[in-house]
């Protein structure tokens, strides 16, 4: 389990092959009246990020700026029943002494880089805050860690890939922040985990479905009597939409993704497209640069195990995962939550109480799904206030209150 450095290094023929692939794009038809985003996304869009992507976008000064900016490394982790897999993760620390370990889990779209705006700030020592010692995992599939080569890898298997990762580091005691895929893999550490390992998890994605008599009759009683604030109308509203006309990605993740992982595997648009859509969709308006998109995009086309593993996780958790575990499963540990408007699944306050032992909640009136992205400053705020002083879960970590 020894600990390598890791820098980003793709292969010049990956480049020049995506280049000649780039140049033979054929491209779809458009009707004429559909330049909007009514039936995906625009034709206009996709050709100007492609001809970008061929003839201006520099992969190789990109790779620079996240080496210089991202201390990364690999490292082997046995997981039961499905071997050792090399996992590629970014690892800072602070330099306040007493700074807390936290581990912070992407999802899909995202990966890894999802950390590079949030780093500088959590890792900040400050008499005024409280530090971490960051560590930001790779989930196996994505990026440059190493996929599951078997059946039934599940959130059980990412939690126990996580947790060994903080253990691993001399991270015997820690806390845990994620959204997307990111909420259920870390509220599954703070299930699995928690009270010995895990101290307290905090996300950006706080998913739960209506409460029920049957199993919490008086959560059930209390939300039917109160009535929703404007937020709350509005998260429904978009929650609707969502599931409406913005879910059918999950469909094929879910069901199929071997197919689907051969378009996106072999063909450099197909995959521009299919991300693309959601990095927009998604946001509360946040204005991408065409370089960062690239960016973003490129890291799924180098990955280590190529685009298509990435899907995976929702087959898996699709099969033998419960979207909305009953709360007899819900984790013990302390749970801030933080809330914007422009979030995917974005329910009543009172449906969250089900998923554990709530002690930090923040709402916003900016930001969409890539919170970390989109809002870094306000998803750090709100992490500070949750473990810092006078709040819910400082001292969580014994002997690391995060103060320089």
């Amino acid at each position: 389990m020894a600990e390598s450095i890791f820098k980003i290094s793709v292969p010049e023929e990956q480049l020049e092959e995506l280049r000649q692939k780039l140049k033979l794009t054929r491209f779809p038809d458009e009707l004429q009246d559909a330049g909007c985003w009514d039936y995906g996304a625009p034709l206009a869009d996709i050709r100007r990020l492609v001809d970008r992507w061929q003839t201006g976008y520099n992969w190789r000064e990109h790779e620079a700026q996240i080496n210089a900016e991202l201390p990364q490394f690999t490292r082997d982790i046995d997981v039961t029943g499905h071997g050792t897999l090399n996992v590629h993760y970014v690892h800072q620390k602070s330099e306040a002494p007493d700074a807390i370990p936290l581990l912070f889990v992407h999802g899909w779209p995202g990966n890894f880089l999802e950390v590079r705006k949030i780093l500088p700030l959590l890792v900040e020592a400050s008499p005024d805050h409280p530090s971490f010692n960051v560590v930001a995992i790779g989930l196996p599939g994505y990026g440059f860690s190493e996929a599951p080569k078997t059946k039934g890898f599940k959130l059980d298997q990412y939690a126990e890939l996580g947790h060994k990762l903080m253990l691993s580091l001399g991270y015997n005691e820690y806390v845990t922040q994620g959204g997307d895929l990111g909420f259920q893999i870390t509220r599954r550490i703070a299930r699995n985990y928690g009270g010995k390992h895990s101290k307290a998890w905090h996300t950006n994605f706080p998913i739960a479905q209506q409460p029920s008599f049957f199993y919490s009759p008086l959560t059930y009683l209390s939300w039917r009597v109160t009535p929703y604030t404007p937020f709350e109308k509005a998260g429904l509203e978009r929650t609707h939409w969502f599931e409406t006309t913005g879910r059918g990605y999950y469909a094929e993740h879910a069901t199929k993704p071997q197919t689907l992982g051969y378009s996106l595997a072999d063909s450099p648009v197909g995959l521009l497209a299919w991300i693309y859509e959601k990095l927009v969709a998604w946001t509360d308006s946040y204005p991408w640069d065409d370089d960062e998109l690239l960016t973003w995009i490129s890291s799924y086309y180098f990955a280590r195990a190529g685009p298509a593993a990435s899907l995976r996780i929702y087959y898996e958790v699709a099969k033998g995962d419960k979207r909305y575990p009953p709360p007899s499963e819900a984790p013990t540990i302390p749970a801030g939550f933080s809330y914007f408007p422009k979030e995917l699944i974005n329910v009543p306050r009172g449906w969250k109480k089900l998923l554990g032992k709530v002690v930090f909640e923040a709402q916003h009136d900016r930001g969409g799904h890539f919170a970390a992205h989109e809002e870094p400053e306000l998803l750090v705020d709100d992490v500070r206030k949750m473990f810092g002083k006078g709040g819910p879960a400082f001292g969580v970590v014994p002997g690391k209150t995060g103060y320089a």
